[in-house]
């Protein structure tokens, strides 16, 4: 009895722990559920029946456009806006540079321009009103109308003094839980649909289709966006012959890095450009490069509440073009 109590009492012999395993043999054994990701246990699983809303399909790059394609001018820019109220708003702009002629040389030939720019702005949450009147006679007008909660028309006007040059298209966005679509009709027999799907939280696919009348032309075309927390991957191809690939990389909440690739078949052109976004604490610098040998930037700096400065400058080592532009926007 005394001796089975002891041996009751004593303590379970201690167990030896497992051999470590080779270093090859460890990276190709699975790890434990535990272990995998980012430590917090297995990986979150997906609800497929309740995806994100894809971004609409004319903006698939938007996110490279800012990087790529900084709003570069040549000359002086002054903008002036003032609110009239929480809704309504008047603008005025003024410009003095200029444009560059058609020419059969493959010399740049630039002629003196300048113009002035009324506009009225109207924005409610579910009606947007932008109204655009130079002194060369155009007018710019563009109208957003949220007809219900899913379903939105835009319009988009833009009329000149030279005959067959005024344009004008109607949008019919339509925004579902995990998709949109939309309908365009313009002029010259101008007809179009495009739409979007969400197939995974990051991964979307969609495509597009036109028909022009007044040229006989016809076109489909198809795309894919890949997104997350840090990247954007898009594809385009459409039976135009083009093919466009875009990349961004989110360094940071203020750095990020872009570059495209553009392969038209019809012309045999190709073409890649890489920028950059670079937001600081009082400017935002943006700026670009393209194997064509064109190198451009656009900062903009908030001097004052209200009052913002732009600098512009692009560079065509190829056609020893120059364009440097000053700006000054001051509004409330």
């Amino acid at each position: 009895m005394g001796s089975s109590a002891s041996l009751a009492a004593a303590p379970p012999p201690p167990v030896a722990p497992p051999p470590a395993l080779p270093a090859g043999l460890a990276q190709v054994l699975p790890q434990k559920a535990e272990e995998k990701g980012n430590g917090k246990g297995a990986p979150e699983k997906v609800d497929w029946l309740d995806l994100p809303c894809p971004v609409p399909y004319e903006e698939l790059q938007r996110e490279a456009l800012m990087s790529l394609k900084p709003e570069l001018f040549e000359g002086l820019r002054f903008d002036f806006m003032k609110m009239l109220n929480q809704r309504f708003a008047l603008s005025h702009s003024v410009f003095m540079g200029s444009m560059e002629v058609p020419s059969q040389s493959s010399d740049i030939i630039k002629v003196p321009s300048s113009h002035y720019e009324f506009g009225a702005n109207f924005l409610d949450p579910k009606l947007m009103l932008i109204g655009r009147v130079l002194t060369d006679g155009r007018m710019n007008a563009r109208v957003k109308c949220d007809l219900t909660d899913n379903l939105a028309l835009k319009i988009h006007a833009q009329l000149t003094n030279e005959p067959h040059f005024s344009q004008g298209m109607f949008q019919f966005d339509y925004k579902g839980k995990d998709y949109r679509s939309q309908f365009q009709i313009g002029n010259n027999a101008f007809y179009g649909a495009n739409y979007i799907q969400s197939v995974s939280p990051h991964l979307s696919f969609g495509g597009e289709i036109f028909w022009i009348g007044h040229q006989r032309k016809s076109g489909i075309g198809f795309a894919a966006r890949y997104n997350t927390d840090k990247m954007v991957v898009t594809a385009q191809v459409a039976s135009t012959g083009i093919v466009g690939l875009s990349y961004v990389q989110k360094i940071s909440e203020k750095v990020s890095l872009a570059s495209d690739f553009m392969y038209n078949q019809m012309s045999r052109d190709v073409s890649s450009t890489f920028g950059y976004d670079y937001i600081l604490r009082q400017c935002r610098l943006r700026g670009k490069i393209d194997t064509n040998g064109v190198v451009g930037a656009l900062l903009e700096e908030r001097l004052n509440m209200g009052v913002t400065l732009l600098l512009s400058a692009e560079v065509d080592h190829v056609k020893k073009d120059y364009k440097f532009g000053f700006g000054l926007t001051v509004g409330e």
